[in-house]
């Protein structure tokens, strides 16, 4: 009777061990998947802020007149949000 109880013990290590080797080799895979398109978002952010700075540079008056909107815009959102808040 001991022998079958090391024996069902030592299966289920066993199968523990190769889930755990499965769940590494997984996550291994995902972890690359993800830098591949992490490095893929840095390049399109990359290109995009150079085409801003390009156009902030040929048009600082509307650049500044676009900023100073979006910031007004998140300024009352922000108020707004503040006074319900306090509701």
């Amino acid at each position: 009777m001991a022998k079958k109880k090391k024996s069902s013990k030592a299966k289920t290590v066993k199968k523990v061990d190769t889930a755990k080797q499965k769940a590494a080799a997984e996550a291994k895979k995902y972890k690359e998947k993800a830098r591949a398109e992490l490095k893929k978002a840095k390049q399109k952010f990359a290109a995009q802020e150079k085409k801003v700075n390009q156009y902030i540079s040929k048009n600082p008056k509307k650049a500044v007149a676009i900023a100073a909107g979006v910031g007004a815009a998140l300024g009352a959102v922000a108020a707004a949000v503040a006074r319900r808040k306090k509701k």
